[in-house]
């Protein structure tokens, strides 16, 4: 469905704004969440920690999730003609012979 009104670049970064608000959402929320803990349990900030590195872990795998689900941010080099990926197979696209003297 096409969003009339907006130019696609508009809608693009709209997309990822969306993405990294949601990556600093998580963080923050997981962090107010352990300090929580930490003053209902009176103990030292050790939740907040926690809560904190689990939501930086969880908001980027949302982040990588979505990136990677997303055809359009697929990187070109990856796909060449041939079913071949990336990179250089058995040194053939430098001279060498994989070791072997012909």
């Amino acid at each position: 469905m096409k969003e009339e009104g907006q130019e696609p670049g508009i809608r693009q970064g709209n997309k990822y704004l969306a993405t990294g608000l949601r990556f600093g959402g998580g963080i923050v929320m997981f962090l107010l969440l352990g300090y929580a803990l930490d003053r209902w349990l009176n103990t030292v900030p050790l939740f907040l920690l926690v809560g904190t590195f689990v939501g930086a872990g969880l908001g980027f795998l949302s982040v990588w999730r979505e990136l990677k689900a997303d055809a359009a941010n697929q990187p070109t080099w990856r796909k060449r003609p041939g079913g071949q990926a990336g990179g250089k197979a058995d040194g053939q696209a430098d001279g060498r012979s994989g070791g072997r003297e012909e």
